[in-house]
């Protein structure tokens, strides 16, 4: 079937390939939080960004092919309820924004900023910080060598505009980290995966960037 990206509490995963990557897609938790599983196609390594809720959830997703790392991509707890739980019972290193670690009660084994890699067997990620949501929220960018570039923006970017914010000053610093470090740099074909809902392309909502400053929100 086709990837779609449209998941939901208690409903089945949705996967696509990109290239050597398999992207997992699936909901979890009250707060309908989204969890990826990546695989690499060649050497079967997988790693999971956010280990949400729901762990024997994500377990049986994980199966018998092991896990590698987990990131995490900031410190809010729905992002990382189930982190303790699926790291014990499968070893897995864990990455997170260095600036958000100490909000995370589970021992953060790669520390990571900006121009840091997470290896997937032979795919690589590279670590980009995006400040505002929290001091140290991550977002993890696969560039496909024969395809797109595909985004896990964590709370930052959603479809409609970027995340929510607590102190003033903290939006500017939002919409203008995810401006200049997602939107400035990728192109429109750049496909994001959030931390909860649907996915989107970055040239999908490009042209919203004016209206997002306007609301304020």
């Amino acid at each position: 079937m086709t990837y779609t990206g449209e998941v939901e509490v208690g409903g089945a995963a949705d996967t696509q390939d990109a290239g050597d990557l398999q992207i997992t897609k699936v909901a979890v938790g009250p707060m309908s939080n989204n969890a990826y599983l990546l695989r690499c196609n060649l050497t079967g390594e997988q790693a999971l960004i956010d280990a949400a809720n729901e762990a024997d959830t994500l377990l049986a997703l994980i199966g018998e092919g092991g896990l590698a790392r987990v990131a995490t991509t900031h410190r809010h707890q729905d992002h990382w309820d189930a982190l303790a739980e699926v790291v014990d019972a499968t070893g897995a290193e864990t990455v997170a924004g260095e600036r958000d670690v100490e909000g995370i009660p589970v021992a953060t084994s790669h520390p990571v900023a900006t121009g840091a890699r997470m290896r997937v067997g032979s795919c690589e990620l590279e670590i980009i910080e995006i400040v505002g949501h929290t001091p140290g929220s991550i977002a993890l960018a696969y560039d496909d060598p024969d395809g797109i570039v595909h985004l896990f923006t964590g709370d930052s970017l959603f479809p409609g505009g970027v995340g929510k914010t607590w102190e003033p000053g903290d939006f500017d610093t939002l919409v203008d980290e995810v401006e200049s470090k997602l939107f400035d740099r990728f192109g429109d074909d750049t496909h994001f995966y959030p931390g909860h809902g649907n996915d989107s392309t970055l040239g999908a909502e490009r042209a919203s960037i004016p209206a997002w400053r306007e609301r304020g929100w």
